[in-house]
């Protein structure tokens, strides 16, 4: 599940918490929402510590230069 995924279920949690007043007998709406909102918020903080420890820029290593005058030198 990417971060997309992570904030549909935060917005439709908060959809089914706040915005409903549906009464259904054997399920929650009201903890369903809070689930989903709780479980995308998890799924986003996962996502973006993953995604930051990929970045890790490493920097590039400076080729040695070796300067040598052998080119010069007559035998």
């Amino acid at each position: 599940m990417g971060i997309g995924g992570c904030i549909v279920l935060v917005a439709v949690g908060a959809i089914l918490t706040f915005a409903t007043d549906w009464e259904i007998d054997t399920v929650n709406l009201d903890l369903v929402g809070l689930i989903m909102m709780a479980v995308g918020i998890i799924g986003i903080a996962t996502f973006t510590s993953i995604a930051r420890r990929r970045r890790a820029v490493v920097p590039p290593v400076a080729p040695t230069v070796v300067d040598r005058d052998d080119h010069h030198t007559r035998y």
